[in-house]
């Protein structure tokens, strides 16, 4: 059975509704990236602003003020940290400091963040966005063949990061997190069961995989924090490479086993 890697969260955000994942000072960061570490997380993922359309917009400035005290003794360290963001500025500034992955969470402007990227020589993953940033979308556009739409999507843009420099690359296919039409939870669920049981289309453009797995709280409810251990399974067995996880010890559990019975 196909074995992803794990990558644990980290929000800076208030608004992050997720509060396990939620930490407010930059001690508690430090410590919780320990954590996930020991826990078993190859990656961290570091956000100083929420994607959640009703969350307070904050400025690059602010983010980088909050994100360098954090992300500067961990590199320190050896970890390897993502930075989530779609401001460049923001961007930049985390590269510069020695963050090993991008995780790009819009659209522009891209080429010159991919030289970005490949100047420090880090990783990106390019996350499928329908505006640009995950902060400006509107409705979810769902295509007739949404795998055929993402594939030239990605397509698209990995000959640019290609064409820049970059050399490590995964591709998100997005969950509809934010869209506004994917707000009820019964056809935000079907759309990402149905991206993930079609991982293996994507990874014959040949790069790496990453899902955000998702937490269903209309349904799970007083359970959230088992859901995604279920969603990890549906990952998994859509052979996806990457999982970013706010429940690392639950889901490395969940990989083991599934590698185990295959």
């Amino acid at each position: 059975m196909h074995r992803p890697h794990l990558m644990g969260v980290i929000n800076l955000s208030p608004d992050s509704w997720y509060r396990e994942s939620v930490v407010t000072s930059t001690e508690a960061a430090i410590f919780r990236a320990r954590r996930l570490h020991a826990e078993g997380a190859h990656l961290i993922d570091l956000g100083a602003e929420s994607s959640l359309h009703h969350a307070a917009r904050v400025d690059p400035a602010r983010q980088i003020a909050t994100l360098l005290p954090i992300l500067e003794p961990l590199v320190r360290e050896g970890a390897l940290i993502s930075i989530e963001t779609y401001q460049p500025e923001v961007a930049r500034r985390c590269l510069e400091a020695g963050a090993a992955v991008l995780n790009l969470t819009g659209t522009r402007p891209a080429d010159d963040l991919y030289r970005a990227v490949a100047q420090h020589r880090a990783g990106i993953i390019l996350c499928y966005v329908q505006g640009e940033n995950v902060r400006s979308v509107g409705d979810f556009i769902h295509s007739p063949d949404h795998a055929s739409a993402l594939l030239d999507y990605f397509r698209r843009e990995i000959d640019r990061a290609v064409h820049a420099g970059v050399h490590a690359i995964w591709i998100d296919p997005g969950l509809g997190f934010y869209y506004k039409n994917l707000q009820d939870s019964t056809a935000r669920i079907r759309y990402q069961a149905e991206t993930f049981l079609h991982t293996f289309r994507l990874r014959t453009l040949g790069w790496p995989v990453c899902h955000a797995l998702p937490h269903a709280f209309e349904l799970f409810q007083d359970e959230v924090r088992s859901a995604e251990s279920l969603f990890a399974v549906l990952a998994i067995l859509g052979k996806t490479d990457l999982l970013r996880t706010h429940e690392i010890p639950k889901v490395r559990a969940v990989a083991r086993t599934l590698g185990i019975l295959a």
